[in-house]
């Protein structure tokens, strides 16, 4: 649903515009010039075949294939949804007699801890994680009040090259699978009931959880698809077939994949969705988000209205305020235009001050900017909140999750 609002501002002769460039490396082109973008993951040797790979209706024909009965796959992924443990010594339940080679079989080890880092007073903790190939991803563990959030990696780096992002720098590397995803989880409740987090036991007594999970650690989700929703089906699943959590706790971020967001739309899975929009011109968000050259901002937008009415879930946009560059006034009067065009009630903004990368001459928008960038929204009758990240001093927040080369000596000691 275009609008006729023009996407520079009459009289913006005075406002200072500073244009999205790479700062200290060299950003992947194609032949035609223009930023590259990796769809695709790069062919490397398959994760380990995992428990958590499959459907519950696919446990048959697997313990078919073992020889056991159905019921032991059952057993067994009881212990790591609901116990987080892969532990055999831990399965007492399972006969003694083949239970190290059953498990083990099921439950490879897909995650290797190389690093944990914690800020917050311990409210926050970044996990680098090895993966079998080498690879490295991130993960940010958070305690708000009422809630513990989980920041999750789809991919091994990201292959939408966006300029202003940390992990879009390093390109893609693979694909995660959805039990290398599930794993993050798994290990986050485990180091929580170990006593991270300050960990404490709920009101019944049981250990506390990961409640809310965000894909927004490393790597564009929607490019991940098919295993995305199948680790996203498992989060949501009950036990033992799944984490047992609430569909509506878990946010799937994008910046701006049109196909892939009309395709959420009708899984019937009622999870928030989250466009990282971040301008709400095409010449600008051309330069921010090399996506938009395929879907311009209104598609993007006409799809997020989209998942709106399919779903009945309101949608956030995401919007990093960097300082001259995207926090003009006149951004935030399109902004809210383009959105009140497609009704009212549909959306949340949710700006988010630039977390700087090391060596980035970009920052954040300047406090004053700030407000009024969520003023000009709010009196146009868009709910607007500034987001509270976490994690900044650790490189932990939004758009700062990279693997760095300390990181990878770490890893090869690890």
């Amino acid at each position: 649903m275009p609008t006729d609002a023009p996407e520079t501002p009459a009289g913006s002769a005075g406002i200072r515009q500073v244009r999205p460039k790479t700062e200290g490396w060299k950003q992947a082109k194609g032949p035609d010039g223009r930023p590259l973008l990796q769809f695709a993951s790069p062919k490397r040797g398959k994760p380990p075949a995992h428990l958590a790979d499959l459907a519950p209706e696919e446990w048959k024909a697997k313990a078919e294939e073992l020889g056991i009965p159905p019921f032991r796959l059952k057993q067994v992924a009881r212990h790591y949804f609901t116990r987080w443990t892969s532990d055999p010594a831990e399965m007492t339940d399972l006969p003694v007699d083949g239970r190290e080679e059953l498990v083990a079989g099921l439950l490879p080890p897909l995650l290797t801890e190389v690093r944990r880092l914690e800020t917050d007073r311990g409210d926050t903790i970044k996990f680098l994680w090895k993966l079998h190939d080498g690879a490295l991803v991130e993960s940010v563990l958070m305690r708000y009040p009422g809630r513990i959030t989980l920041c999750v990696s789809s991919q091994a780096g990201c292959g939408m090259n966006c300029p202003f992002c940390a992990t879009g720098q390093a390109g893609l590397t693979r694909n995660m699978s959805a039990a290398e995803i599930l794993a993050q989880v798994v290990e986050a409740n485990r180091v929580i009931a170990s006593g991270a987090l300050h960990g404490k036991r709920a009101d019944d007594g049981s250990p506390e959880r990961v409640s809310n999970i965000v894909f927004m650690g490393m790597g564009e989700p929607l490019a991940n698809y098919a295993r995305l929703m199948r680790a996203v089906r498992t989060m949501a699943a009950p036990a033992p077939n799944g984490l047992g959590m609430s569909a509506r706790n878990i946010t799937v971020s994008t910046v701006g994949l049109v196909p892939a967001i009309r395709k959420l739309a009708d899984e019937h899975v009622p999870v928030t969705f989250a466009l990282s929009l971040h301008a709400p011109d095409d010449g600008l968000r051309d330069e921010l988000i090399p996506v938009n050259s395929r879907w311009k901002v209104d598609e993007a937008l006409d799809a997020a209205r989209e998942y709106f009415e399919k779903t009945g879930r309101r949608v956030s946009i995401e919007y990093a305020l960097i300082k001259d560059m995207n926090d003009h006034g006149w951004r935030a009067d399109l902004l809210a235009e383009k959105l009140n065009a497609r009704g009212r009630g549909w959306v949340h903004v949710n700006p988010i001050p630039l977390n700087p990368t090391p060596g980035s001459i970009w920052t954040a928008s300047e406090v004053e900017v700030q407000h009024e960038f969520v003023r000009r929204l709010s009196d146009a009758g868009i709910p607007t909140t500034i987001r509270d990240t976490r994690g900044k001093e650790i490189d932990g927040a939004c758009g700062q999750l990279v693997a760095t080369e300390d990181d990878e000596a770490a890893a090869a000691r690890a």
